[in-house]
């Protein structure tokens, strides 16, 4: 029956495997986040996982947080404070399923030669308001537009940022595109799912998700959890 599998649901041929358990961080990791964060749009790993990460724009399509539940997804969603308010509830919704909450900033602002105080503004401004509405700690840090520069990291790093997070690969409204590299998914790639602009007629996120692990799973990959990883 369709109900005993919900990858069928889904628009999937068969269950994605689960990712190899997370490994022990050394201990170099367990303490205080780096003097300067790395600014990665993969990981170094030979486990057979990608990373599905979102925008602000998760809370239009109700849909992805009953997906995210029902095939075990592990996803991360990068959430600017101006988006959050109106869509607290949604936002919530995916918190409670499994999604994991980092920071995107206050604002939305380019990050990209602002002096450090404000750089800093809105870094550590988004982390304490994630906090206070979601009672998480952020430590991954994707910059908008994926502009950034030595501040940034510096910034960053006095906000207790682990990581800046970029992508290599983009799944639009049709396909996927890719900022660099071969033109095909490897282990341990960044994936950047686009909810498209609000006056674009394009396919919702759950389709897109659809469209995308379709991809996955053709290569011989499955997700991982990019928190397990960085």
């Amino acid at each position: 029956m369709a109900a005993d599998r919900p990858y069928r649901r889904w628009g999937l041929t068969a269950p994605l495997p689960a990712p190899p358990a997370p490994r022990a961080r050394p201990l170099r990791h367990a303490g205080r986040p780096p003097a300067r964060p790395p600014v990665v749009d993969r990981v170094r790993t030979t486990d057979r996982v990608v990373f599905l990460t979102y925008g602000d724009g998760a809370e239009r399509d109700p849909r992805l947080a009953d997906m995210v539940r029902e095939l075990k997804l592990p996803v991360t969603l990068f959430l600017t404070d101006r988006v959050v308010g109106p869509g607290y509830g949604r936002f919530a919704r995916l918190l409670s399923v499994g999604a994991g909450l980092q920071n995107h900033t206050l604002d939305h602002t380019a990050l990209r030669d602002l002096p450090y105080a404000g750089q800093r503004a809105e870094i550590c401004g988004q982390r304490d308001k994630l906090h206070a509405r979601f009672g998480v700690r952020p430590r991954l840090l994707r910059p908008p537009y994926g502009l950034w520069d030595a501040t940034t990291v510096r910034a960053a790093a006095d906000c207790q940022v682990r990581a800046l997070v970029l992508w290599r690969a983009v799944m639009t409204d049709t396909r996927l595109r890719y900022a660099h590299g071969p033109h095909a998914l490897r282990p341990g790639d960044i994936v950047l799912v686009t909810a498209g602009d609000d006056d674009v007629d394009g396919p919702p996120l759950h389709t897109r998700t659809t469209r995308l692990l379709r991809t996955v799973q053709r290569e011989g990959l499955t997700v991982g959890r990019l928190e397990d990883y960085l």
